[in-house]
């Protein structure tokens, strides 16, 4: 069925408010995505804080358009969709489309985004997707601050073993 002018403005509207609010947004590729498999992945992303909505390549066009995004490299093809990511981690969107999209192997891919108000492409966003979360680069940095010190006490307790 067919959408009303007045649909298709308020789909619109929407996909601008949610663009404009989210810390990135991921475009992401589907086909041959079943019901099952498509809930599954929307109730996991709606679980981590991104939301996935499914819109015509037009309306999403129009959008990019209307919020001053040059979209013409976007390979906006077959069917499209737009995860939101919205918090602090401006990497989640990214990284969980792409852990979907590892899961469902061919019938998910990700094929561009708007990071730091930038659209980038399918390699940039990608490469992204790999950032580890906030808490994991924390843990990480922490790891690396302790390290040191950690091997200075496994050496001063090996030197007071050979002492005794």
């Amino acid at each position: 069925m067919a959408k009303t002018k007045a649909e298709k403005a308020a789909i619109i509207e929407k996909l601008e408010k949610g663009i404009k609010g989210a810390s990135s947004a991921v475009f992401v590729h589907f086909s041959k995505l079943s019901v099952a498999d498509e809930t599954a992945m929307r109730r996991s992303l709606r679980a981590e804080g991104v939301s996935y909505t499914v819109a015509k390549k037009t309306l999403i066009r129009r959008a990019l358009d209307t919020l001053g995004h040059k979209h013409d490299e976007l390979p906006l093809e077959g069917e499209v969709a737009v995860a939101l990511g919205v918090g602090d981690d401006v990497t989640a969107a990214a990284r969980f489309v792409h852990e979907a999209a590892k899961k469902l192997a061919d019938k998910v891919s990700i094929i561009g985004g708007i990071f730091e108000g930038k659209i980038m492409d399918a390699v940039h966003m990608k490469e992204i997707a790999m950032i580890p979360s906030m808490q994991t680069l924390r843990g990480m940095f922490a790891q690396v601050i302790n390290s040191p010190r950690q091997r200075f006490a496994v050496v001063l307790s090996e030197v007071a073993k050979k002492k005794q």
